[in-house]
């Protein structure tokens, strides 16, 4: 797969640092999450794609065929498609650590890399994922850390199918952090700082 499979922005780091990918969410595209990323891991060579599915407009990654209804051939497709991407970008840029971070359909095309190649990435930050269906881990994610944020009173994310998520890959052997916070779909300064914490321990071994 190309680097130039999806259009992006690269915005390149210091030398032997840390690759992040920076995935955005529906109506979002690859400026989003690129200032946020570096924030997270300074120095990083931060890469963020723009989503090839258009809903009425919005980029996406995948499509659906409804709230929380994913066709799931297409996201087969974006799954394989990303995964590849990925590679591609990891085998340029050969860097120390490999990190990863979605916010909402973007963290619902991570986690899908994720049970899909579960080699791709050292940590992951899902920020109010989505995950509808039980998923088909290729492998042990043992040694990956991952987190999992989201709102207790998020209208597009159910509290019951978050923690559903945090034990399939708890399951699958990751070391999950799970951090609420109490209002809905939006990021809240706990999920930031704790973003950065599992970075930051990830980049150091910890």
């Amino acid at each position: 797969m190309s680097q130039d499979a999806y259009i992006h922005k690269l915005l390149p780091g210091e030398p032997g640092s840390p690759l992040v990918f920076a995935l955005h969410g529906t109506g979002g595209d690859e400026n989003q999450l690129v200032g946020f990323a570096r924030e997270l891991v300074p120095g990083a060579t931060v890469v963020s794609p723009r989503g090839d599915v258009s809903e009425m407009g919005a980029a996406r990654f995948f499509r659906r065929t409804g709230e929380g209804v994913y066709d799931m051939d297409d996201l087969a497709r974006a799954t394989a498609k990303m995964a590849g991407f990925v590679e591609a970008h990891v085998a340029e840029a050969k860097p120390s650590q490999v990190f990863a971070l979605g916010y909402s359909n973007g963290a619902n095309i991570l986690a899908s890399v994720l049970f899909a190649a579960p080699d791709r990435f050292d940590a992951v930050a899902l920020m109010h994922p989505l995950i509808p269906f039980k998923p088909d881990v290729a492998g042990s994610l043992a040694g990956r850390r991952v987190l999992i944020t989201a709102g207790r009173r998020d209208p597009i994310c159910p509290p019951e199918l978050t923690g559903r998520l945090d034990a399939y890959l708890r399951d699958a052997g990751a070391d999950v952090r799970l951090e609420w916070h109490e209002g809905g779909h939006e990021v809240r300064p706990n999920e930031i700082e704790a973003a950065k914490r599992i970075f930051a321990s990830k980049e150091q071994g910890q």
